[in-house]
């Protein structure tokens, strides 16, 4: 029976599936974005050389190749592809007042196409295919890490202040962490989306789960246990009737006002619990001294990724004053205002604000259909640009999910997949008992003169 569709319905339009090497390309890219092997082989002292450049020429190529042939498909997030064309623009042209002008060109190239990879993925992998994708990538980092660590602790391992703390394929224990949380998080949501590919949800949120707590990262576990609270939440408010949820999303919103009343309350023996000091190791030290340049150029900044140069003297004066050298300002706002002032920082803030109230809009359609992953992903990317430098990177995973949140968040809503039916059983044969057999005739013709008698 054909059931007309409400006025206001969600446009849904044919899913095109992707092609089994788009799939393969994209995990490649993927994994690449997160840093993972690359990295700790080519360059150990997380420096630029020039075979690591050379490794991403293919991946550029790949990502436009595959752009290319979505490109129909991408021009219809044409409102995420304004967005990403400001922030582009505006890396671009700080190279006019940058203090290491080359180095901005080139960062601006590799920031660029990393979040077109991230339109690339709102436009091929939509709905709950985009979770399947993630799954399956970092499933395989870390059944990778794993192995590492347990074959080749030399890497898999950290031997520094950081000792026993597993890294994986990585650089550091962060950023595993926050890696294998992102996996995490988007297996969650494959399993509260009810969409097929349960058995790999499970074991993506079980392989992630485990090596993001072999890391030790407190960040990247209050970002899973927020990130995940807030889609297992929304999960149980759809589920139970109006009158519930409204009384269940009072009983949330006042307890996190009371658990936030309590961390301020009591912050150094919250800081104790999650194995912090009250400097969070270090950031605070690294924060004051930023706090010299950032006034010194508080419109416009240094120039995108320049200030952090191995040959920076403003970053090596900060990395004196700290005793140690310092990557990164270890925050993603800081940063953004450090490289780019405070044009920078209205900029990404006004594409923050743009994603989440397209998010909230769409959460009743588009939500439901990918287990309100867009959620989780926007509160852990809030949670941890607070303590790391996620916002506006060049091959950065984290900042490629942002940009694929914001790109879903404008395109059709993807057909919903229809409900695997249950294997039916054969009936079995009905079997007469035996009766008295039947006498048969005596005359071969009698079955033919008896139909002949009812002509």
């Amino acid at each position: 029976m054909y059931r007309a569709r409400p006025a206001n319905a969600e446009p849904v339009v044919a899913d095109v599936v992707p092609a089994p090497w788009e799939w393969v390309a994209s995990i490649v890219v993927i994994v690449m974005m997160t840093g993972a092997l690359i990295g700790p082989i080519l360059a150990p002292d997380q420096g630029e050389s020039p075979a690591l450049r050379l490794i991403w020429y293919p991946a550029y190529a790949a990502i436009l190749v595959l752009a290319i042939r979505r490109a129909p498909s991408i021009t219809r997030l044409w409102p995420a592809l304004l967005v990403v064309g400001a922030i582009s623009f505006l890396c671009w042209v700080s190279s006019l007042w940058s203090i290491f002008p080359e180095v901005t060109i080139r960062r601006w190239i590799a920031v660029t196409i990393s979040m077109l990879f991230g339109v690339y993925l709102a436009a091929a992998f939509r709905g709950a295919r985009l979770l399947r994708l993630l799954c399956w990538a970092f499933m395989l980092m870390a059944i990778l890490s794993l192995i590492f660590v347990a074959a080749l602790p030399s890497y898999g391992i950290h031997d520094d202040v950081n000792a026993g703390m597993w890294r994986g394929i990585w650089y550091e224990k962060n950023q595993a962490g926050m890696m294998m949380f992102s996996g995490a998080i988007a297996a969650l949501a494959l399993l509260v989306s009810g969409a097929p590919g349960r058995r790999l949800g499970v074991a993506a949120l079980v392989l992630c789960t485990f090596m993001m707590l072999g890391s030790q990262s407190k960040t990247s576990l209050l970002c899973l246990l927020t990130g995940g609270g807030a889609i297992i939440g929304l999960h149980i408010l759809r589920k139970v009737g109006p009158a519930a949820a409204v009384v269940l999303g009072w009983m949330g919103a006042v307890a996190l006002s009371v658990g936030f009343a309590a961390v301020t309350a009591f912050k150094d023996q919250f800081y104790a619990l999650l194995g912090k000091d009250p400097s969070l190791t270090g950031r605070t030290q690294i924060w004051d001294a930023m706090w010299r340049y950032i006034e010194e150029r508080p419109t416009f900044g240094f120039g995108y990724a320049a200030f952090w140069k191995p040959d920076s003297i403003q970053a090596d004066w900060i990395r004196f004053q700290n005793e140690w050298p310092v990557p990164s300002a270890h925050h993603g706002w800081m940063e953004v205002l450090l490289q780019l002032g405070w044009v920078g920082v209205a900029v990404i803030g006004l594409a923050a604000m743009i994603t989440v109230i397209a998010t909230l809009v769409r959460l009743p359609t588009l939500g439901v259909r990918e287990g309100y992953w867009a959620v989780g992903a926007l509160i852990t990317l809030g949670v941890v640009s607070l303590s790391e430098s996620v916002l506006l990177l060049h091959h950065n995973m984290t900042w490629v999910l942002a940009i694929v949140v914001l790109a879903s968040r404008f395109g059709p809503v993807a057909p919903a997949a229809a409900p695997v039916p249950a294997p039916q059983r054969k009936a079995a044969p009905v079997r007469l008992a035996a009766g008295p057999a039947l006498p048969r005739p005596a005359h071969p013709g009698w079955a033919l003169e008896t139909r002949r008698s009812f002509k």
